[in-house]
């Protein structure tokens, strides 16, 4: 449930405060970008990826946003204690307000930006998915981008859920695997763990590229290469990623089990992603407490 107070435009505010209206053209277009962080003891975990992940979309949408990252990440970490927020989640926006004949009259910001906070969802311990064809267009000159127009997304979640499932894989205009609509996939075989390449029309999601950047596991080379749901469906394990989730184990594939339920290859690779994030966390505590960060 989202919590009592809320960031925009660099103030703490009640979020039932009436903030936005209609002429704002990034709302009626879904004309913006977004991203979700985890909150752990306070810091905002890998920060700088959502950043920098946030800057190139908005770049690419025409979408203006603040420059000033250490600012705005010490408005964030207020808005943080302000909700008692240590360990949740965050969403981050950023809306276009200018453009088009909808926008309202007069000078006005060019963007607004908005960040939320929320508890943990309990996501289980395994999910069921089940394919959506063509659910991404790997040739776009947009693939990848992480835009506040989500209803595609979410239409197809709602009626996967509806259906019995969790999730769904969405596969490309090739056939090939691109990802959820909300966390990329990997499949593991012996000892060779793989994601689909950015080629395939997924987004670079943060966990996803702190395990192929940064991680190291034992006994396991972790790497890109283009799946078909026949890879996955053969594989030994297959996990699904994301900020939420960290690595979630994928139970069935259309009703069929993924390999034979074990997950000791998921197992090692969150233990992996674990230190990634610990180290990063301890790092990050103390640069906060050195500059008196609430």
């Amino acid at each position: 449930m989202l919590h009592r107070y809320i960031l925009h435009n660099g103030q703490i505010r009640e979020a039932s405060e009436k903030l936005l209206s209609a002429g704002q053209v990034g709302l009626l277009s879904g004309w913006g970008i977004f991203t979700t962080v985890k909150v752990i003891e306070g810091v905002l975990f890998a920060f700088e990826r959502h950043w920098a992940r946030m800057s190139r979309d908005a770049a690419h949408l025409h979408v203006p946003m603040p420059d000033d990252r250490e600012r705005i990440r010490a408005q964030l970490l207020e808005l943080v204690g302000a909700n008692h927020a240590a360990n949740a989640t965050m969403r981050i926006a950023v809306v276009r307000n200018r453009g088009g004949m909808w926008e309202l009259p007069g000078p006005g910001r060019e963007f607004d930006f908005i960040a939320l906070t929320a508890d943990r969802k309990d996501w289980g311990s395994a999910v069921k998915l089940r394919y959506v064809p063509q659910g991404r267009h790997a040739a776009s000159p947009f693939a990848g981008t992480k835009v506040l127009s989500w209803a595609f997304n979410l239409t197809w979640l709602e009626q996967a859920q509806q259906d019995g499932f969790d999730e769904v894989i969405l596969l490309n205009e090739r056939g090939e695997v691109a990802e959820c609509t909300s966390a990329n996939i990997f499949a593991a075989s012996g000892n060779q763990i793989w994601t689909p390449p950015l080629g395939s029309g997924c987004l670079p999601g943060v966990t996803r590229e702190v395990l192929l950047s940064e991680c190291r596991i034992p006994g396991f080379t972790l790497g890109e290469r283009t799946l078909f749901p026949a890879d996955l469906e053969r594989a030994e394990e297959v996990f699904i990623t994301s900020t939420t989730r960290d690595l979630l184990t994928v139970k069935t594939i259309e009703n069929r089990q993924v390999g034979s339920g074990a997950t000791r290859v998921r197992d090692a690779a969150q233990a992996a992603f674990s230190v990634c994030v610990r180290r990063y966390i301890q790092e990050h505590r103390r640069l906060q407490d050195a500059v008196d960060v609430p």
